[in-house]
């Protein structure tokens, strides 16, 4: 683990650190309400609307910290390292370089809601009826783990964009690197904030502002949401794929819907039949 990620094209030394939970597969489906709610005639629907969930996240979109903001001199720069070092219960410690820059470690956890794509396994050798195997690249879609996490050994002149392509790089996912964006996440006064990092911002520089305490600061891997998605930056088997998903969830919730509604007919007609007329 003493390689280091720079501007240049070299590789990072990895160390993977894996959550609770190792099962890949299709997202899960929000829980429906399982009870029979009942309401007053004034009600226009017999069954409420979608209930967003109460997330105390606030998203604060193209803002720089503080923390990245500061300049910092050598000697600052080897004072904080040495404040941080003092800080921490591993070997995850940071260096600082006789040009004044600096190595060290960052976790990123990865909270990917969609697949990602990796090349098929290479079948050796001619097929079963003697033809050689074509040239067409072909791809495997799965999700990664639930909480799944990396620790990268990086330098000082690291940027979050090269942090996001080493991280696919050893993940040998083949997506567009533009699909993804490493984000800041930090807990102050029962609140989580979440902020996206510009591609050229050093995460290393903020891990070491802020230190080690992962509430404080802790980085995350998620899409690159801008807004409407671009279908046309995935490949074929991807969006067939997406399309088996929405076409289970929609059969899912279909069912759902008329399960409940069968449910309120039927209790309807039982409280009709035993009411007494006038």
């Amino acid at each position: 683990m003493t390689n280091e990620v720079s501007s240049s094209d070299k590789s990072p030394s990895f160390e993977m650190t894996w959550g609770s939970s190792t099962s890949s597969g299709y997202c899960s489906e929000e829980d429906s309400d399982s009870e029979f709610e009942q309401y007053f005639t004034a009600r226009t629907s017999f069954f409420p609307k979608t209930r967003k969930a109460n997330v105390n996240a606030i998203v604060k979109k193209d803002e720089q910290i503080e923390l990245g903001k500061q300049e910092l001199t050598t000697t600052d720069i080897q004072q904080k390292v040495k404040e941080y070092n003092s800080q921490i219960n591993s070997n995850l410690f940071m260096n600082v370089n006789k040009d004044g820059s600096y190595t060290g470690f960052i976790k990123v956890q990865f909270k990917l809601a969609r697949p990602v794509s990796v090349p098929s396994p290479k079948k050796g050798g001619p097929d079963d009826r003697g033809r050689k195997a074509s040239g067409v690249k072909r791809r495997t879609s799965f999700y990664l783990p639930k909480d799944a996490s990396k620790h990268l050994h990086i330098s000082s002149r690291t940027s979050a964009r090269e942090v996001i392509e080493a991280l696919l790089k050893k993940f040998t996912v083949v997506d567009n690197p533009g699909k993804f964006a490493l984000f800041e996440r930090s807990e102050r006064h029962d609140q989580v904030y979440i902020r996206k990092l510009s591609d050229g911002e050093r995460p290393l520089r903020l891990r070491l502002c802020s230190g080690p305490n992962e509430k404080v600061l802790s980085f995350v891997l998620k899409e690159n949401e801008t807004g409407e998605v671009n279908w046309h930056a995935f490949s074929m088997p991807e969006l067939k794929n997406f399309l088996r998903i929405l076409q289970r969830e929609e059969e899912e919730h279909v069912k759902q819907i008329v399960q409940r509604y069968a449910l309120a007919r039927t209790k309807m007609q039982e409280a009709l039949a035993g009411s007494t007329p006038g």
